[in-house]
C-alpha cells in the first residue's frame, strides 16, 4: 500500500454510532448538517487525499521546497494541487457564509483535517494557518480588513501566516524586537526580522496575510506592550485588486529534519522604507489577539499527531502483513509466516491502533465542543463546554504530537532495518512527525499550562467536574456483564483515583512550592490524557457491545473496538499509579540534583 486511505468506518462510528453529530446539527446554523451531508464531504475528502495529496508526499520530500531571490519555489505539482484545493472549496469549509465560507460545523473540519494531515501534513499546513488567521481577523479585524482581505483568504486565492518567532526571542514572545512606526494616515511601518515563518513564502497563492506581533514605539516593555498587525506580501489597492510588492522578504529558508515540501523562511520586514502593517484589534493587545489563532493551532497541530500516526500505522500494517519472515512459536513444521502473525508486531500495531482511536474520540469530544461553546443558546452550555475545550487542549497539542512520534517510530521498527531506508517511506513519517511537538508550545509547556492556568488557578473545578463525567462511564462498565468492559471499569477506576490524587497534589503545592508541582507536569499530562482515553475508549466500548448484540455478534467491527480497548487498558490505562507516583513524589530527585552534576 502506497497512498494513504481515509479511515472513514472509523469516522462514521463516531459521528453516528457515538451519536456526535447529533449533539451539533441541532445547533443554531447547522440544522441542514444532516448524516448524508456528512459522510458526502468525508468521502470526498477521502478521494482529493488518496488521488491528488498523497501522491505528492514522498515526491514533495524528495524534491523540497527551493529558495530563490525572488522567493520561495514548491515543488513539482504543489501549485496545480493547491489550485484544485481551492476550487474544491476546501478551503471554505467551516468560514462564515459572510466571508463566502460553507459555515459547516468544527466537527467535520476536524475530521477533514485529519485527513489532510495523514494524506500530506506538509500541503496541510498552509490552509491550516490560512484558517487561524482568518479566524483572527473575523473575531478582532476592522471592517477595512474583513471586507480587504478575508474573501480571498476564504476561497484561498491568498493565504496566511503567523509570525512570531524571533531569533533572540524563542517561545518568549515578551522579548520580540520587531518595531512598528505609527504614520499619519491610520498605517503602521514594520522593521524586524523573524525566523521559524511555516509557509513564510511560496509560489501557491499570488498574495500572503501574514499576521505579525510587533512592538510599536513607546509601548510597555514585555508581554504587555505586543501589538498585532496585518502585514500582506503584496498591498492591496483600495478596488480590491493586487498593487505594489510591500516591504517584505524571504531572506532564506530552513533545512529541516522533515516537511521537506513546507517551506520554514527567515523573513524580513521593512529592509528599506518599512513594511505597511494595518493594526488588528488595540494596540498592546497582540497577544491576547494572537491567541486566538495559537488555539486554532494548537488544536490544529494535534490533528498533525493523529494524521501522520494513522499513515504510519496504516503502511506498517500492510508491510507486517505481507513480510513473511520466521514460523510461529510451537509450530514445529517451520512453515513462515507473515511477520503480523509474531506477539511482539501485533503488540506493537495495537499500540498504534489503541492510540489513533483514543486521539480520534478525544479530537471529536473536542471538536463538539467547540460547537457547543459557540452556537449553544444557553450560556451554562456554552461554559462548560469551553471550559471542557480548554482543558482538552493541552492534551490535543501535547498527547498527540507525542502519541504521533511514537506510534512513527514504532512504524519504523515493524519495518525492522528497511524501515530505516528512505525508499520504503516509513522514516519520512517520524522525520515529518518530530516538528509537532515543538510547533506552537512545546509539549514541557503544554504541561505547565494544564497544571498551573488549567488546573491549580481553576481550583480544580473544571477537572473534576470531568472526573465526575468518567466515573458514570466507569459505574457502567463496571455494572457490566462482559468480562472485557468489567475490566476496563475496573482500570478506569483505578485511573481516575490515580488522577484525583494528583489533582489534590497539585492543588495542595501549586501555589507554595510551584517547582515542584511543575516537575511533575509532564507526567501528570500523560496521566490526564490516558485516563480521558481511557473514558472515550470505553464508551465506545459500550456502543460497540450494543451494536454487536443488535447484530447477534456477526460484526468484525465492532468486535475489534471492544478487543482494541482492552488492549489499551491493558498496555496503556494501567501506567496510571506509576505515573501518580512520578506525580506526587517525583520532585525530590528533579530539583535535588546541582547542575553541575548533569
Amino acid at each position: 500500500m502506497n497512498e494513504y486511505i481515509a479511515p472513514l468506518h472509523e469516522m462514521r462510528f463516531l459521528l453516528h454510532d457515538m451519536a456526535s453529530l447529533d449533539e451539533v446539527a441541532g445547533l443554531p446554523g447547522y440544522e441542514e448538517t444532516s448524516p448524508d451531508l456528512a459522510d458526502a464531504i468525508l468521502e470526498e475528502a477521502g478521494k482529493f487525499a488518496n488521488g491528488v495529496l498523497s501522491p505528492l508526499n514522498r515526491s514533495g520530500d524528495i524534491e523540497g521546497a527551493r529558495w530563490q531571490a525572488d522567493g520561495v519555489r514548491m515543488p513539482g505539482g504543489w501549485r496545480e494541487a493547491y489550485k484544485l484545493f481551492s476550487e474544491s472549496g476546501w478551503t471554505s469549509l467551516a468560514s462564515p457564509k459572510e466571508s463566502g465560507g460553507q459555515e459547516l460545523p468544527q466537527l467535520l473540519s476536524t475530521f477533514v483535517e485529519e485527513i489532510w494531515n495523514g494524506a500530506n501534513m506538509a500541503f496541510a499546513l498552509s490552509p491550516m494557518l490560512t484558517r487561524g488567521a482568518q479566524q483572527v481577523l473575523e473575531l478582532r479585524g476592522s471592517d477595512y480588513l474583513k471586507r480587504t482581505f478575508l474573501p480571498a483568504m476564504v476561497r484561498g486565492e491568498w493565504t496566511g501566516t503567523m509570525v512570531l518567532t524571533e531569533p533572540q526571542a524563542g517561545s518568549d514572545l515578551a522579548a520580540i524586537r520587531t518595531r512598528a512606526i505609527r504614520q499619519a494616515d491610520g498605517t503602521y511601518r514594520l522593521h524586524g526580522q523573524k525566523i521559524f515563518i511555516t509557509y513564510g513564502d511560496h509560489d501557491m497563492a499570488p498574495n500572503i496575510v501574514h499576521l505579525v506581533l510587533a512592538r510599536v514605539e513607546g509601548a510597555p516593555a514585555g508581554s504587555k506592550g505586543i501589538s498585532l498587525f496585518v502585514v500582506p506580501k503584496i498591498l492591496v489597492d483600495a478596488d480590491g485588486s493586487l498593487g505594489a510588492p510591500n516591504d517584505v522578504r524571504c531572506v532564506s529558508i530552513e533545512h529541516k529534519m522533515g516537511i521537506h515540501a513546507s517551506p520554514t523562511c527567515v523573513m524580513a520586514f521593512g529592509d528599506n522604507q518599512g513594511a505597511t502593517g494595518y493594526l488588528v484589534g488595540e494596540e498592546n493587545r497582540g497577544l491576547d489577539n494572537m491567541f486566538i489563532m495559537m488555539n486554532a493551532a494548537r488544536f490544529a497541530v494535534g490533528l498533525e499527531g493523529l494524521g501522520i500516526g494513522e499513515r504510519a500505522y496504516q503502511r506498517a500494517l500492510a508491510y507486517a502483513k505481507e513480510r513473511i519472515q520466521g514460523s510461529e512459536l510451537g509450530d514445529k513444521s517451520g512453515t513462515r509466516v507473515p511477520i503480523v502473525r509474531h506477539p511482539d508486531v501485533r503488540r506493537m500495531l495495537l499500540s498504534m491502533k489503541s492510540r489513533i482511536e483514543v486521539m480520534r474520540a478525544q479530537a471529536c469530544s473536542i471538536a463538539v465542543a467547540m460547537d457547543v461553546a459557540a452556537r449553544h443558546p444557553d450560556e451554562a452550555m456554552r461554559n462548560e463546554s469551553l471550559a471542557f475545550v480548554d482543558l482538552m487542549m493541552p492534551v490535543a497539542k501535547g498527547w498527540f504530537t507525542e502519541s504521533g512520534i511514537d506510534i512513527a517510530s514504532l512504524g519504523i521498527q515493524i519495518h525492522g532495518g528497511i524501515g530505516f531506508i528512505e525508499e520504503t517511506g516509513a522514516a519520512q513519517h517520524l522525520r515529518d512527525a518530530r516538528i509537532t511537538a515543538i510547533y506552537e508550545g512545546t509539549t514541557g509547556i503544554q504541561a505547565a499550562d494544564l497544571i498551573g492556568r488549567k488546573v491549580a488557578r481553576d481550583e480544580g473545578k473544571s477537572i473534576l467536574a470531568l472526573v465526575e463525567k468518567m466515573r458514570k462511564v466507569q459505574s457502567d462498565l463496571e455494572r457490566h456483564d462482559e468480562s472485557d468492559l468489567t475490566a476496563l471499569g475496573t482500570a478506569l477506576r483505578d485511573g481516575i483515583d490515580a488522577l484525583t490524587r494528583s489533582v489534590e497534589f497539585v492543588l495542595d503545592t501549586y501555589a507554595v512550592e510551584p517547582n515542584r508541582a511543575a516537575a511533575g507536569a509532564a507526567p501528570f499530562l500523560e496521566l490526564f490524557s490516558i485516563v480521558t482515553g481511557g473514558w472515550q475508549l470505553g464508551r465506545s466500548a459500550l456502543v460497540a457491545t450494543d451494536k454487536l448484540r443488535a447484530a447477534a455478534g456477526q460484526s468484525t467491527f465492532y468486535k475489534t473496538k471492544v478487543r482494541t480497548a482492552r488492549f489499551f487498558t491493558d498496555h496503556f490505562l494501567s501506567r496510571a499509579n506509576g505515573l501518580a507516583l512520578a506525580i506526587t513524589a517525583g520532585a525530590e530527585a528533579v530539583l535535588a540534583m546541582d547542575e553541575s552534576n548533569f
